[in-house]
């Protein structure tokens, strides 16, 4: 890894540690997005790691509180994310994609990507405390269902920009054309 893409990858990995713990409504956030983003553009173990890093250091200063037990579920959850990112990259090489269809696909793939992590998380803390998997998953079904909503939008309308200005700043090359298309 040369220093540009270290300086990249550390850039990113402090902007996802400062939105997790500033004060935001919950389950609205952007570490999946750049999790995902980073998996796409340095590969499956760059985009685990910075999840789930991230979601370590989320577990301990979380303006939410002190993650604790639960804190290994958001980290492997986090991590999926961003080896997903990896793997729906090396799906597109070679194809010269709309980026109108990338958009849908990654909304959708965020939008599972993001139901999986709180299936999780939620299963986790069944587990941890001996509760039953139904009820912990209806008592946070509103909070599931605002963070797929917020993740698929993000994902949706975000990915293809972000993913365009990472791999210029890096030096990738590029899957879609934006100024070839109108949205």
């Amino acid at each position: 890894m040369n220093t540009r893409q270290l300086a990249l990858l550390s850039l990113l990995a402090a902007l996802c540690v400062g939105i997790q713990v500033s004060p935001r409504p919950p389950n609205l956030e952007f570490t999946s997005l750049i999790s995902f983003t980073v998996g796409a553009v340095f590969g499956v173990w760059a985009g685990a790691f910075l999840g789930g890093m991230t979601m370590f250091i989320n577990g301990f200063l979380s303006p939410w509180g002190f993650a604790g037990l639960v804190m290994p579920f958001q980290m492997m959850g986090m991590a999926i994310i961003g080896i997903a990112g990896g793997i729906y990259k090396k799906s597109l090489r070679g194809n010269n994609v709309s980026c109108r269809l990338i958009s849908i696909e990654v909304a959708v793939l965020g939008a599972f990507l993001t139901l999986i992590y709180d299936i999780i998380t939620n299963a986790g803390l069944a587990l941890l405390f001996k509760l039953d998997l139904t009820f912990v998953l209806i008592m946070g079904v509103w909070f599931t269902v605002m963070h797929v909503g917020f993740d698929t939008a993000l994902f949706g309308l975000s990915f293809v920009s972000v993913l365009k200005i990472m791999e210029r700043l890096y030096g990738g090359k590029s899957v879609c054309n934006l100024e070839k298309e109108r949205f």
